[in-house]
């Protein structure tokens, strides 16, 4: 019941190249992906290269996109493997979330929603990829939802409304809603309700994991104050504050402000750290001291509070790995719930 899906592939890595460069490379990635099974294909060309202005015509937007669905074609045909499904869009947001604090968003105009299918399925067609075309399940749009480092702009399903009439239109496709990440259970299921059905998260996920993370940190540092030499939390400062590249363009303010950040945004760039050796071998260290040990409930109701009722009634083990995982499965189950409706 699992597809493996490719998101934002075209040439948003390479961006500060001239954009014959930076589509060679993004045409490379999306047949590597192609190959070896991803079957839900997110096309990203939205965004400007080296000398382009920052959002592109949709026209622009569409052949960029053709053309790689047209190459994923080629690297799939005769394979004899399942055939890739679209994902198309003009409005995209940024992976990751919002680079600065936001009140509002501006949902998609319902006539802009139409014209995107209209001339994607133009520029499929001439680029010789129409069959790839009829396997376009989804169109990205902005239903009003976002997050930045501080805020969470929640869905209200009464702005989006004109927005969800159009899929009657679009016969076959649905919504696809990026940056969904911490909205409620609630929402989630409006939104779904409304037509956005494929819910995109990220940074929600990482975020309850390193929470998860920290709070095991503060119960190892209790349990055994002197077992380490510093604390994950103390490490994973130390690391991102030697290479801010990941982080420094993202946050802002004062130096403190920025300390907060760096652990605490809903932007979470921290999980852009964690396969770093310095901070994989001070999780596994911590891991390791907590291995085999029943952590009390009471510190659990202390720093791990999502999952004290869980363990209380036996669904979680009080131990380390259990409740991590729990952590982030209870934000995936309002993400189930959500697409029940």
């Amino acid at each position: 019941k699992i597809l493996l899906g490719g998101d934002h592939l075209g040439p948003n890595p390479w961006k500060h190249l001239p954009a014959d460069e930076a589509m060679a490379k993004a045409e490379a990635m999306i047949t590597a992906y192609a190959k070896a099974g991803f079957t839900k294909l997110h096309l990203d060309t939205s965004m400007g290269c080296a000398g382009e202005p920052t959002a592109l015509p949709d026209a622009t937007t569409a052949a960029r996109a053709a053309r790689l669905a047209a190459v994923a074609e080629d690297a799939v045909g005769g394979r004899g493997g399942v055939l890739p499904v679209y994902i198309i869009g003009t409005e995209v947001p940024i992976p990751g979330g919002a680079l600065e604090e936001l009140d509002t968003l501006e949902v998609t105009a319902p006539e802009a929603a139409i014209e995107t299918v209209r001339v994607h399925r133009a520029a499929f067609e001439e680029a010789g990829a129409a069959g790839a075309f009829s396997r376009v399940v989804g169109a990205v749009v902005q239903p009003g939802v976002e997050f930045g480092n501080e805020n969470v702009i929640a869905y209200d399903r009464a702005r989006a409304e004109k927005l969800s009439t159009t899929l009657g239109q679009l016969h076959g496709m649905v919504f696809e809603a990026h940056s969904t990440d911490y909205q409620t259970p609630d929402a989630l299921r409006e939104l779904v309700a409304d037509g956005f059905a494929i819910l995109k998260v990220g940074p929600g996920l990482t975020f309850a994991l390193r929470e998860a993370l920290y709070g095991l940190d503060q119960i190892a540092a209790f349990l055994f104050p002197a077992a380490r030499e510093r604390t994950l939390a103390e490490v994973t400062e130390a690391v991102m504050r030697e290479e801010p590249a990941n982080w420094a363009k993202y946050y802002h303010g004062s130096a403190e402000e920025q300390r907060l950040q760096r652990h605490f945004s809903y932007s979470d760039r921290i999980r852009y750290y964690w396969p770093h050796p310095k901070a994989a071998a001070a999780v596994d260290e911590l891991m390791s001291l907590l291995d085999g040990v029943a952590i009390p409930e009471t510190l659990i109701s202390q720093f791990l509070a999502g999952s004290y009722a869980r363990v209380r009634n036996g669904e979680v083990a009080p131990q380390a790995k259990p409740l991590a995982l729990a952590a982030v499965d209870a934000v995936l189950q309002d993400y189930f719930a959500a697409c029940r409706v």
